[in-house]
C-alpha cells in the first residue's frame, strides 16, 4: 500500500483520548439528566394542585360555598378531576375540609346538593418527599 501524500488516519492514542473526554463529560451529565423524570412529575403536580385550587376558588366565589366533592367540579371548573403524578390516581388526593364555624351564616342547599362542609384545599395523596426536601403532601 502506498500512502499519499497528506493521508492520515487518527493513532489509537488519540482515539482513547476523546472516548476519554466524552465519558468524562457523559459523567458530570448523568446525575442531572436522572433527575428529570422526578422534576417533571413535581411540575405536573404543581399544575394540577393550581388548577384544583382555582377551580375551588371559582366555585367558592360562584357559588357561596365550597364543593362537598370534587366531581361537583366537573363539567363547569374542571374538564375532569386531574390525578396525581405522584400515586397515578384521581382518588388519591388529600381533602381539607373548611371547618364550621358557630357564627357563620346557615347555608341552606339548593335541591340535589349537599349539605356540610366542602372542600377548602388539597393536597398530594404521596408520602414521599420532594427534590427540595419537602413532602409533597405538604404541598
Amino acid at each position: 500500500m502506498v500512502r499519499r501524500r497528506g493521508e492520515r488516519g487518527f493513532t489509537l492514542l488519540e482515539l482513547i483520548i476523546v472516548v476519554t473526554m466524552i465519558g468524562i463529560l457523559a459523567s458530570i451529565a448523568m446525575p442531572a439528566l436522572m433527575q428529570m423524570p422526578r422534576r417533571a412529575k413535581e411540575s405536573v403536580l404543581k399544575t394540577n394542585l393550581r388548577a384544583i385550587r382555582e377551580a375551588l376558588e371559582q366555585h367558592f366565589g360562584d357559588q357561596g360555598r365550597y364543593p362537598a366533592s370534587l366531581d361537583e367540579l366537573v363539567p363547569k371548573y374542571l374538564k375532569t378531576v386531574p390525578f396525581d403524578p405522584l400515586t397515578k390516581s384521581s382518588s388519591t388526593w388529600v381533602l381539607v375540609f373548611e371547618e364550621e364555624e358557630e357564627d357563620a351564616p346557615l347555608f341552606v342547599p339548593a335541591e340535589g346538593e349537599e349539605a356540610g362542609p366542602g372542600i377548602q384545599d388539597i393536597h398530594s395523596g404521596s408520602s414521599e418527599r420532594a427534590l427540595d426536601g419537602t413532602k409533597y403532601a405538604d404541598w
